[in-house]
């Protein structure tokens, strides 16, 4: 009888792991699709507008091309480049952007900006030198 009772224990237990929830493993995946086309560049928050000439100092481009922000930033690691926010309107600017899929003038080529002036630094994924009060749309919240 010892036997039996030994073996029904085994069972029982075998049932209890069988019945138990199993963890789910969940991926996430998302999709963010092409970066803005814009002439001199696209801000590092959503919803990404373009940035005007003059807002990115020449680091933030190679060969006239621009080197990305936020999620799309394919720039160097601990990369902190010159932006000039009087041109951004989270920080007061009124003037008009330039439209997406919009050319440059060809008296503004991207990253020629005569007599630049940044006022401040960016790292590419929203961060700035100049603390949270300057990194709009929650950047801290995304990992690099």
């Amino acid at each position: 009888m010892g036997k039996f009772k030994y073996l029904m224990l085994i069972a029982f237990a075998a049932a209890m792991v069988a019945a138990a929830p199993q963890r789910a493993q969940a991926q996430v995946a998302v999709q963010i699709g092409p970066p803005p086309e814009c002439p001199y560049g696209y801000f590092d928050y959503p919803p990404y507008d373009c940035a005007p000439y003059g807002y990115y100092g020449p680091e933030w481009f190679s060969g006239g091309i621009f080197i990305g922000a936020g999620p799309w930033y394919h720039g160097r690691e601990r990369f902190w480049g010159h932006v000039d926010n009087r041109f951004d309107r989270n920080d007061g600017w009124h003037g008009d952007y330039p439209r997406r899929g919009e050319h440059y003038d060809e008296h503004r080529r991207p990253g020629h900006v005569e007599n630049f002036r940044g006022n401040e630094m960016r790292d590419g994924h929203g961060h700035s030198n100049l603390g949270a009060q300057h990194e709009h749309g929650g950047h801290g919240e995304h990992g690099h």
